[in-house]
């Protein structure tokens, strides 16, 4: 059982260090201020919003916190793919 939560706990540090890493580039690609910048904003909050749903679907259906961090990390790291190219 320990175990577990420590792995949670290393998943969930994980994805908070790689969710502040898409926060500088977004921010970055932000400020310019373009209409690039504009379907940035518009993705990011159609993005979130898709998340949180998705999120509260796996936990109401008897997910694991596991399954959803999982989850929040592979769209944070394809997040970082596309904003890095």
């Amino acid at each position: 059982m320990f175990r577990a939560w420590m792995d949670l706990a290393f998943a969930s540090a994980r994805l908070c260090q790689e969710a502040q890493e898409v926060v500088v580039l977004r921010t970055m690609k932000l400020a310019l201020g373009d209409a690039a910048s504009h379907r940035e904003a518009q993705r990011m909050l159609t993005e979130k919003s898709f998340a949180l749903a998705e999120a509260m679907g796996t936990l109401a259906t008897g997910g694991s916190m596991h399954k959803v961090v999982g989850r929040y990390r592979s769209q944070v790291r394809a997040n970082k793919r596309r904003l890095t190219r």
